[in-house]
């Protein structure tokens, strides 16, 4: 494959319709890991998992998606096989779209579109609301894109943040990385997410895992469980909103998100956002299924993500497009 300075693409499968290889680049305190599926010149999309998951949660996804594109799914930094933050530092989303920014500066793409579940659909929020004029169109799944917090709870919530990092600071000599067998370590991701079947929790642990002497180990950063230190409000969210210039297509599950999740004061903050992308022209569709549906029935979802998403596709490639979609 094309290989660009800074960036590693090592074939891990193919086939005569759809090719998969694996994304690896430099990142100042480690790498940056993912899956690319489909052709060089392919029409980009950016895919972004959600909280505690990894790259493979589109594992499903995208072979059911036009296979003539070009899909990137990255590993967050502290998930899946990209490199942790370095000690000290906290996980939060402005951190996240810079780490997006510098993948899409590797890959050369001057404008794209993002895929972006739960957690990577906040951070599609604030990049395409950032960098307006390089995002095409987002696909939100089960997001919101943004996650408000109460403006009176601001000062707990990030003093809290705050609080468990020293703690954990204390105790990480303490602390012994705990080695799990496969099976157990299956049976942990399931019970903490309800949502997942057992195929798709077996898809992320592929990901998820690294082997070690006695077993394995989770490969996530215990770090990201603690309490995200940098907040937004909903009035800073609305603006940050009306700031995007790409359609949106918001698939919400039934049993997902919202109901798993939120707060009953915040469904006044989700229906004020979700108005806020209807009067930008943008949709919002409710699907059956729970907050992992485009991992555990993918062909749920994956009409409607192709249908919004041709609307978008571009009828002619200039100079710029066709370099944008390089790899």
């Amino acid at each position: 494959m094309q290989t660009l300075k800074g960036v590693r693409h090592l074939m891990t499968s193919a086939t005569m319709k759809q090719t998969v290889s694996e994304f690896n680049m430099p990142v100042p305190w480690g790498e940056m890991r993912g899956k690319v599926w489909g052709p060089d010149r392919g029409r980009p999309i950016l895919c972004l998992h959600g909280w505690a998951d990894n790259c493979g949660t589109f594992n499903t996804l995208i072979p059911l998606l036009p296979k003539e594109w070009k899909y990137v799914a990255v590993d967050m930094a502290g998930h899946g096989l990209s490199s942790h933050r370095p000690p000290g530092v906290f996980y939060s989303f402005p951190a996240y779209v810079a780490d997006i920014r510098r993948v899409i500066g590797a890959l050369q793409w001057k404008r794209f579109s993002i895929i972006g579940h739960s957690m990577g659909g906040n951070v599609a929020g604030m990049f395409s609301a950032l960098y307006p004029e390089m995002v095409e169109s987002v696909v939100l799944l089960d997001s919101y894109g943004f996650i408000p917090t109460d403006s009176k709870e601001l000062h707990t919530v990030i003093r809290q943040g705050f609080e468990e990092m020293l703690q954990f600071e204390k105790k990480k000599d303490e602390m012994k990385e705990k080695v799990y067998t496969y099976e157990n370590a299956l049976m942990r991701l399931l019970a903490a997410n309800p949502s997942l079947s057992k195929q798709s929790a077996h898809i992320l642990l592929e990901r998820g895992l690294a082997q070690v002497e006695g077993g394995v180990v989770f490969t996530r950063d215990f770090r990201i469980n603690l309490k995200n230190v940098v907040r937004v409000s909903l009035e800073q969210s609305l603006e940050l909103q009306s700031r995007i210039q790409a359609r949106v297509l918001v698939v919400l599950a039934e049993e997902g998100f919202e109901k798993m999740f939120s707060e009953p004061e915040q469904k006044t903050f989700t229906s004020t956002l979700l108005q806020g992308y209807k009067d930008q022209s943008g949709m919002v569709v409710n699907v059956p299924g729970d907050h992992h549906v485009h991992l555990n029935t993918p062909e749920t979802v994956a009409q409607i993500v192709t249908d919004f998403l041709q609307e978008e596709a571009p009828s002619h490639s200039t100079a710029e497009d066709t370099q944008a979609a390089k790899l």
